[in-house]
């Protein structure tokens, strides 16, 4: 049964406890809190540059991500000797007719299915390499998923993880073999783990409370962006190199990564956990309004002696022990966990999976891109308006039926619309969770549950980008059949969950000898 008050204690549980106000004589010292919140004040340039910069990382996190749509495809073929017309033209599995009948219609170095001559390769071996990718992916967000909430930051995790993806594609395009790009594929997924979840955090913790749901919607706009520059990049590369798309996703991320380190500012409820305040102090001066900063001396911190009771020194495995020590953190991240995994299945499966239709992949993977543009604006609305657990639970049971309805049908069109129905519902419902998620837990484990949560999404996209390599030899059904059944049963996981609508951030955990705080 779902908490009937994530915000409040109650009797024989471990629930988030909230602190003791201020004694009369240190009210002129306002809270951590409320001092935060008015050296942010509203949206200004500087805030809006910043978190605009940081979402940026979802552009070039989704384009690595979906990259083998176009890398990994099994190009187009002709037949070519007239003595074998009669038994070419009849044959759409060209492993059944002799080499010399047939040839790509495109030079083989388009993809490494050609290059590499794989045609005749089973679902595994053409499967492999972003198996692989979501496989180090989740492997990389398990290992590195308390970094951010302990030893790095929100802001060194996120550039050290973009520019060593970065390199690591770089390094992509010099393959030689499938086993090597496999594995390269494995490392890119490994150091990626963390991109969504620290851009995420960072740039919801860089504003007023009152903006964070709204900011979060930012970064699933740019990873939107990414996702549709992907086929446009392809499709001017259409009849060169797979190893160009590589090198024209990944050396402009680089560059990234360097602007992100000298221009973003840390996370200033980090540094103070941290208790690095010498760095809190001075990002809360950059960020604060003018008339915010006269009042921000050094004796002004000086005097807040209130504040120490939330420094917290964390390990590396503090975040995680805290997670699942926890009852109520440990239900909630299961539940959470569950239901990313029947959306990852969706989100990532449906796109790799599109091969599998009779429709254009260029064009298909174009409308898929764009639909997740009225997917942000419909988690917006649905934010805003419905409470989180009714909108996840509609929007998901939606996208299984339509998702299983593609197997039923046989029109192109309306498969196709089914289709687009059923991954819109699911990246609208996946966007929801993600603020969900953030609403769910307090600072000090914040970035780790969004981490855990999102690799949930990685292993549902492990296992749909397996269906989805075996659907192309054995049809929908065990494709987009098994996605809709899929996500139908996780998303029921969703009732036992908090509802969190109108009830700010989680702020606080509890412990058994001692209460403790976090920001």
């Amino acid at each position: 049964m779902a908490d009937p008050n994530p915000l409040l204690p109650q009797a024989g549980s471990e629930e988030p406890e909230a602190a003791a106000p201020l004694p009369e004589g240190k009210r002129q010292c306002p809270s951590l809190d409320d001092t935060i919140e008015h050296c942010v004040g509203d949206f200004g340039w500087t805030q809006v540059l910043q978190i605009t910069l940081v979402s940026f990382a979802w552009f070039f996190d989704a384009q690595q991500i979906f990259i083998s749509i176009f890398t990994d495809a099994e190009p187009k073929w002709s037949c070519i000797n007239s003595n074998f017309s009669s038994s070419c033209n009849g044959n759409s599995n060209p492993c059944q007719l002799p080499r010399e009948s047939w040839s790509w219609d495109f030079p083989a170095s388009t993809s490494i299915i050609s290059e590499w001559s794989l045609e005749c390769a089973g679902s595994i071996i053409t499967g492999l390499p972003e198996s692989a990718f979501f496989s180090g992916s989740l492997v990389g967000g398990f290992a590195l998923a308390s970094l951010s909430d302990s030893a790095l930051g929100r802001k060194n995790m996120l550039v050290l993880s973009i520019l060593l993806v970065s390199l690591t594609g770089v390094l992509t395009a010099l393959s030689t073999n499938v086993w090597m790009y496999a594995g390269l594929r494995f490392v890119a997924g490994f150091c990626r783990a963390s991109i969504g979840a620290c851009a995420l955090v960072l740039a919801t913790e860089l504003v007023k409370k009152k903006w964070r749901e709204n900011v979060g919607i930012i970064g699933f706009i740019c990873f939107t962006l990414g996702f549709l520059a992907l086929p446009l990049i392809s499709f001017l590369l259409q009849g060169y190199s797979w190893r160009l798309i590589y090198l024209w996703t990944c050396v402009p991320a680089i560059f990234y990564a360097i602007a992100v380190f000298f221009a973003v500012r840390e996370s200033p409820r980090w540094l103070f956990i941290k208790g690095r305040k010498d760095e809190f102090a001075e990002t809360l001066r950059s960020i604060a309004a003018p008339a915010s900063r006269s009042t921000l001396t050094q004796s002004f911190f000086g005097r807040c002696s209130a504040w120490e009771e939330k420094k917290q020194e964390t390990d590396i495995f503090s975040a995680l022990n805290i997670l699942m020590t926890k009852g109520w953190s440990c239900r909630r991240l299961v539940a959470v966990m569950v239901v990313g995994f029947g959306h990852g299945v969706i989100y990532y499966g449906m796109p790799l999976g599109l091969g599998n239709l009779s429709f254009n992949l260029y064009l298909s993977v174009t409308l898929n891109a764009l639909s997740e543009f009225p997917a942000s604006l419909l988690a917006f609305i649905l934010i805003a308006k419905l409470s989180r657990k009714g909108s996840v639970l509609g929007l998901s049971l939606l996208s299984g039926l339509c998702s299983v309805c593609c197997v039923l049908v046989r029109w192109k069109a309306l498969q196709i619309v089914l289709e687009l129905m059923s991954y819109l519902s699911a990246c609208t419902a996946f966007d929801i969770v993600s603020i969900y998620t953030l609403e769910l837990f307090p600072t000090c484990v914040r970035n780790s549950a969004v981490a855990m949560a999102r690799q949930s999404l990685v292993l549902g996209g492990a296992l749909g980008s397996v269906l989805a390599a075996v659907g192309r030899k054995k049809g929908l059904l065990l494709s987009y059949g098994v996605f809709g059944v899929i996500i139908l049963i996780c998303t029921l996981f969703v009732v036992c969950l908090p509802e969190t609508k109108r009830k700010g951030f989680v702020r606080y955990y509890g412990g058994r000898r001692a209460k403790k705080c976090c920001v």
